[in-house]
């Protein structure tokens, strides 16, 4: 069997769908290589939220190929579902494999290394090679159907309609911090809005939920070690016995709504804390509306949801937001802001900002800066517009220059370095529950990374172990974090 890596670009999502790829190439006998100038195949996962990330998945190809020429690339996700050509043409790579067909890499990966497929008029793996008994392992719920894409002479391509597709690719992120000491489980994929700059519905279909039991199947997994992590030719890693895991999705919110029966996201959470051992779960990022007065009083209820709500802001101005087509004006943002931080004051609030959308002016931008400084941000993810080929927003004709985008950015981290900054400071001298994570290179001498329930990374006076709750008293900042000495440990076994 050959040896494979998957390079990861994008989203929680994203990495979410090569996990389980990798787990399916396991399960068949592949083996996981350490680097990928050292595998036979090497998958690259791809986003394409904006051109840069384009642009870095060409990079990352050439990269790939110019150091081993004989290696196998095969080039899926959101850009090989986006311009699949584009991909196909470049040098090194061997199949292009849409989001609507990824449930079948690991067939195709099979097929590849044990037969030399028939040429065809237009060089496209033949179908029947990919038929067998074999299924494809995990969470397909509707068997994908091949099929040649329009432009016959292209190569090397698979893809389809993606909103045929009610397949649901998933598994656990595992394996060390940037490597992941929490897991993360995606339980959505999808989403039915059309904001009018955004490419992702038309790359990844229509919103779909991983069925609750399911869910719970593997949270419990995940919680009592079973979950194996990727085993690397250099090592063997032990089971993960996950402490913390984090729940995501392109649209969380949305969870459950294409379920029969109905089943609503705020229930599902109840459920995994009356139904699994998790000592803490993390929600990704949820769209405003969805933030409502009962969610806010679960998260206030225990202390087993981490107090941390990331929501998509976008722009503060109405206008632009009407542009944009987000379905809530800067009022109703506002005010579920001003909820969570009633029942929760300490709890991490973050958003996205995209400045230089068609036509925002400087009234607009400034509009957006007032709001974000007069409530209780404690950071802010910055971006710059990008035209997505496609969307009604890459259709206007009222850009904003490119200097003028940079200028706004800068000032948009600016005032979010200053919310963040502001935010550490008013937890010194409170004692935090934190999780122990995985070292990185960043790390100070005789110091352990950690994280809180209210996302703050904390280094902590000592050496301790990796996926272990520490009580620390907070005495300082130290960068973009904060230092502290433990007040009281718990060692709970591994």
């Amino acid at each position: 069997m050959p040896t494979f890596f998957i390079e990861q670009f994008g989203c929680r999502a994203t990495q979410a769908d090569g996990a389980a790829i990798e787990r399916q190439l396991l399960d068949r006998g592949c083996t996981s290589a350490a680097t990928p100038t050292t595998a036979d195949i090497v998958v690259l996962n791809t986003c394409t939220v904006t051109a840069s990330a384009d642009a870095q998945a060409r990079d990352a190809i050439r990269r790939l190929h110019a150091a081993n020429p004989a290696v196998r690339l095969i080039v899926t996700g959101c850009y090989a579902q986006r311009a699949p050509e584009e991909l196909a043409a470049l040098p090194g790579v061997s199949w292009v494999v849409g989001n609507s067909h990824k449930p079948q890499i690991p067939l195709l990966i099979d097929s590849l290394s044990s037969v030399t497929p028939p040429n065809s008029a237009n060089d496209f793996f033949p179908v029947a090679a990919l038929h067998s008994d074999s299924t494809v392992p995990f969470h397909s719920f509707v068997g994908a159907e091949l099929a040649p894409p329009n432009s016959p002479h292209l190569a090397k391509i698979l893809t389809g309609n993606i909103f045929d597709r009610a397949e649901f690719l998933s598994a656990p992120v595992l394996g060390g911090e940037g490597n992941h000491t929490r897991p993360t489980l995606k339980i959505q994929d999808g989403c039915d809005s059309r904001c009018s700059y955004c490419v992702i519905p038309f790359v990844r279909g229509k919103s779909r939920s991983l069925p609750s039991d399911r869910v719970i199947e593997e949270i419990r997994r995940l919680t009592v070690g079973q979950a194996l992590l990727p085993v690397r030719s250099e090592s063997l890693r032990a089971p993960l016995q996950a402490r913390e895991i984090v729940l995501s999705g392109i649209n969380l919110g949305t969870y459950g709504r294409d379920l029969s029966p109905r089943v609503e996201f705020e229930d599902l959470l109840r459920r995994i804390l009356g139904e699994t051992s998790v000592e803490r779960l993390r929600i990704s990022s949820i769209e405003p509306l969805d933030v409502t007065q009962d969610l806010v009083d679960l998260f206030a209820s225990t202390d087993r949801i981490a107090q941390h709500f990331h929501m998509p802001l976008q722009s503060a101005s109405n206008r632009i937001l009407a542009a944009m087509h987000r379905w809530y004006r800067a009022e109703h943002y506002a005010r579920r802001i001003e909820l969570v931080h009633e029942r929760l004051p300490h709890a991490a609030i973050g958003a996205d900002v995209i400045t230089g959308f068609p036509g925002e002016t400087e009234d607009d931008h400034a509009v957006t800066l007032a709001f974000i400084e007069s409530l209780p941000f404690t950071y802010l993810h910055v971006f710059s517009f990008s035209k997505r080929p496609g969307t009604k927003a890459a259709a206007l004709s009222n850009e904003v220059p490119g200097a003028i985008i940079k200028r706004r950015a800068r000032e948009l981290r600016a005032l979010g370095e200053k919310k963040s900054a502001a935010f550490r400071q008013s937890q010194i001298s409170r004692t935090l529950r934190v999780l122990t994570l995985h070292p990185s290179n960043e790390l100070p001498d005789r110091q352990t990374s950690s994280l809180s329930s209210n996302y703050l990374r904390v280094f902590v006076g000592g050496v301790f172990p990796a996926n272990q709750w520490l009580d620390v008293r907070l005495n300082s900042c130290q960068g973009t974090c904060l230092v502290g000495r433990v007040s009281e440990s718990v060692f709970l076994p591994m």
